[in-house]
């Protein structure tokens, strides 16, 4: 089963441009589980998708996109071996050339891709859109756990948060302290002003981290641990296709979808995201 259910010259390794790696990682989950299902309802989701895009007037999948089978997470595991495994793929695909779009799983998965990242691209930095800040430093007694995915992240490479608003006192106090670069959801509401910051607080290369708890509930409501006060769908595009346009986005993740009974739209709202997010970079290509 692939992305977008493909046929095979669109979705063989050799000619894709595009590899999806589905990476079912849920080991620290604290409120609702679940996210270890989502690739899953992903790929299945995408199968409905328009493969035109109007926006665009284009069609991204002839690209190519290649769908990885997706990583097995023994139970015997620890979490740094696991985060190790999605490492190693990483790294294999990017020796190739690849584009990777990541769908997750929890999003502590996001240490595993950017540790093979910032190998590839020393210069990288991190463009967080979440819900919540994730930089506790040690959660249920882990350092590896989804609540402190940047602050792990942020060991390998600068950070910039955007979409925050949920986070602990400690969490602030160290943002005052190193003087983060964080847009905060209640502020981003007023106008489209946040994106010109956003795109010019980036340097270098970008790697993209899409927690889908970004978007306000009316949007997105599967998610393990929703946030009211979130973005909406059209902002959120119009940011990713300056974004694309204008920086060198060298791949990305999308994490924390959790599949509901009944709740079909979720899932392919994600898919969605994912292509518009392949559609956008094809679009930079082609100008």
């Amino acid at each position: 089963m692939n992305y977008l259910d493909l046929p095979p010259e669109f979705a063989s390794f050799e000619s894709a441009e595009y590899c999806i790696l589905q990476v079912p990682y849920e080991r620290t989950t604290t409120y609702k589980k679940g996210t270890r299902n989502a690739p899953r309802e992903v790929i299945e989701a995408s199968h409905h998708l328009e493969d035109y895009d109007d926006e665009l007037d284009m069609e991204p999948y002839r690209a190519g996109i290649f769908t990885v089978p997706r990583l097995d997470f023994a139970e015997n595991l620890r979490e740094e071996d696991c985060l190790s495994l999605i490492y190693r793929d990483t790294r294999s695909l990017l020796a190739r050339n690849k584009f990777i779009i990541a769908i997750g799983g929890e999003h502590s998965l996001t240490y595993g891709l950017v540790r093979a990242y910032r190998e590839r691209y020393p210069d990288l930095t991190v463009l967080q859109l979440d819900a919540h800040a994730d930089l506790r430093q040690v959660y249920y007694g882990s350092r590896f756990n989804h609540a402190c995915a940047m602050a792990r992240v942020r060991e390998l490479a600068p950070v910039v948060h955007v979409g925050i608003r949920a986070l602990s006192k400690p969490e602030m106090d160290w943002i005052r302290r190193e003087g983060f670069r964080i847009w905060f959801a209640r502020d981003m509401i007023r106008s489209d002003d946040w994106m010109e910051e956003v795109l010019q607080a980036l340097s270098g290369p970008v790697y993209l981290t899409f927690d889908v708890d970004y978007f306000d509930p009316s949007v997105l409501p599967a998610t393990g641990a929703p946030e009211p006060g979130g973005l909406g769908w059209y902002p959120t595009m119009r940011f990713l296709r300056r974004l694309f346009a204008e920086k060198k986005v060298v791949g990305a993740d999308v994490v924390e979808l959790l599949p509901q009974p009944g709740d079909h739209a979720s899932a392919f709202t994600v898919a969605k995201l994912v292509y518009k997010m392949i559609g956008y970079r094809e679009a930079a290509r082609q100008r």
